[in-house]
């Protein structure tokens, strides 16, 4: 089993080099995948190529491609693990951020922010409203389910509800708001990555690790959870509070993804169910794998949303969409 775990592992990282690579390439110009990893090495260790390219390839591999295909990286990655620990939690194989209402939640923290704050906090208002939003969204779950019975197969449901109220409560937002600005906000409701920049990448690159790192370090009390909460007590895992911390740290990681890219759909469902029909239901390889094949999904789905209507770009939200509900029967027909 670890040899071939390493072996997959291995060629999901092979892979996520080539669809880096592919991502960055194609477009509605398209750039040979030698000169893109000459301008990237170029950039990150200058002099060591002979620039023999245009300022303007330059720029579209280093400004405007390079960062969007990193966002996209973690992104997938971010909702990928969500998704795993959230399944795992809740021991409903149907969790996953979006169903639980913690991206809907991020996404009205986040269109309050765009449309009615005035940015007050600069470049970090609309990460920290998103945040809270999935917080409360989490929160009104669990009391929602605890108001219900506190039946763990009702959690879904209550997250559901829960969704579609803060999807309300964001479209309120938005009737309110100044039309001009509207069009931006539904194009980010329905999942985008075009304003991926530089600057944007430090804030979930840093939230993927400590998130990442937490649940790794913790997978084994995630198996002890996963097996009911009478087994991880005995097991020694202070139940109640351990399950907090996990949906603080899910929602952190909703939240920020999220104010990055969108509200992106089906990622957090799917990938992990994949991962464990490939590695085994152990948590210790299940959370890493989830986030190699996140995030090589999320950077196909990109590749999809830019080149489908070249030069127009599809909301990533939607190819996500369709994508992971055909995946998705198809998945039933398999398990």
């Amino acid at each position: 089993m670890q040899g071939r775990l390493f072996l997959w592992t291995g060629l999901a990282l092979a892979l996520l080099v080539l669809c880096v690579t592919a991502g960055v390439s194609l477009g509605s110009a398209a750039i040979p995948a030698e000169t893109v990893w000459a301008i990237i090495v170029n950039k990150l260790a200058p002099g060591t190529f002979e620039p023999t390219w245009s300022p303007g390839r330059e720029s579209i591999v280093w400004d405007v491609r390079f960062p969007r295909v990193l966002l996209a990286a973690l992104v997938g990655a971010g909702l990928a693990v969500v998704g795993t620990v959230l399944q795992a939690v809740t021991r409903n194989p149907l969790a996953d951020p979006h169903l639980l209402g913690v991206s809907s939640g991020g996404a009205l923290g986040a269109v309050i922010a765009l449309l009615h704050t005035g940015l007050v906090f600069g470049l970090l208002t609309v990460p920290l409203f998103a945040f809270g939003g999935a917080l409360l969204a989490t929160a009104a779950v669990l009391a929602v389910n605890r108001f219900s019975g506190a039946a763990a197969d009702r959690l879904v449901l209550s997250g559901v509800a829960i969704a579609f109220v803060a999807t309300a409560l964001a479209n309120l937002a938005i009737f309110f708001a100044d039309p001009r600005a509207t069009h931006t906000v539904v194009f980010w409701m329905l999942g985008g990555l075009g304003l991926a920049q530089w600057e944007h990448l430090l804030y979930p690159a840093v939230t993927l690790a400590v998130g990442l790192s937490f649940v790794m370090l913790r997978a084994r009390e995630i198996n002890a959870l996963a097996m009911g909460d009478e087994t991880a007590a005995t097991l020694g895992v202070r139940v109640a509070r351990f399950r907090a911390e996990l949906f603080l740290v899910t929602a952190l990681l909703t939240g920020v993804m999220v104010a990055f890219s969108g509200a992106i759909g089906f990622v957090g469902l799917l990938v992990p169910h994949f991962v464990r029909l490939i590695v085994g239901s152990d948590n210790v390889r299940v959370i890493p794998c989830s986030a190699i094949l996140g995030a090589l999904i999320l950077i196909l789905a990109d590749i999809v949303s830019r080149t489908i209507m070249a030069p127009e770009d599809v909301p990533i939200g939607v190819v996500t969409g369709l994508v992971g509900g055909v995946a998705f029967i198809l998945l039933l027909r398999r398990r």
